[in-house]
């Protein structure tokens, strides 16, 4: 049985990952690929109840070396219970958000040591990275705008709440990322209508798709 292919979304606050991540599943449910559609942190029930701690609160709720904890036990509860069956039984797994954002978040911006994140990630969560991360750049204005105005679940905006300043750094920090994984990055505008957006991300996987089939 082959592999499934395990597909990330990153990006700062409002930048429509959740949106492209259901369009994408319906792309690829079309071409009758099996698809896990999940979300970080979260995926499981248990992960869930983590996500509740660091995503809702003030945001001065627990220090960053905390957080990196609580997310990678919540992310390493989604890999063992959903994320690894999933992709040996050969499902595409899209995921809004992934170990990138602990990176970001807590490494980059919150000035967690990157060697202890990295060595975190390798022995709780098996050094397990996705094949293609899709980063959805926005302007900060722009992200913050969208997701005040969502606002469909007010208790989640612990992270939203932490000013301009940490958001600009998110931006940039995942903009860098993206250079020092540019084997599976694709930087998308999200300024570009939701149309334009999907189109430019299954023309990325088509080409994953004509690679497969070479290999």
């Amino acid at each position: 049985m082959t592999k499934g292919i395990f597909i990330s979304l990153e990006g700062g606050e409002g930048s429509g990952k959740s949106t492209l991540a259901r369009k994408l599943k319906e792309f690829l449910e079309s071409k009758n690929i099996p698809v896990l559609l999940t979300r970080e942190p979260g995926g499981t029930l248990e992960a869930e109840a983590i996500r509740s701690l660091v995503v809702e609160g003030e945001n001065d709720r627990f220090d960053p070396i905390v957080e990196a904890l609580l997310f990678n036990a919540a992310r390493r509860h989604h890999l063992m219970q959903a994320i690894i069956p999933a992709l040996d039984l050969g499902c595409w797994v899209i995921c809004d958000r992934f170990v990138d954002s602990t990176f970001v978040y807590q490494g980059f911006v919150q000035n967690v040591d990157l060697v202890f994140l990295k060595n975190l990630h390798r022995d709780a969560c098996k050094n397990i990275f996705p094949n293609v991360t899709f980063l959805l750049d926005v302007p900060v204005d722009v992200g913050l705008y969208r997701a005040n105005k969502r606002q469909y679940n007010e208790h989640e905006a612990r992270f939203e709440k932490k000013g301009y300043l940490f958001h600009e750094a998110v931006r940039k920090s995942f903009l860098d990322l993206s250079k020092d994984y540019a084997d599976r990055y694709y930087v998308l505008d999200s300024t570009l209508t939701e149309f334009e957006l999907f189109k430019i991300a299954t023309e990325c996987l088509s080409n994953l798709f004509i690679e497969l089939n070479t290999q």
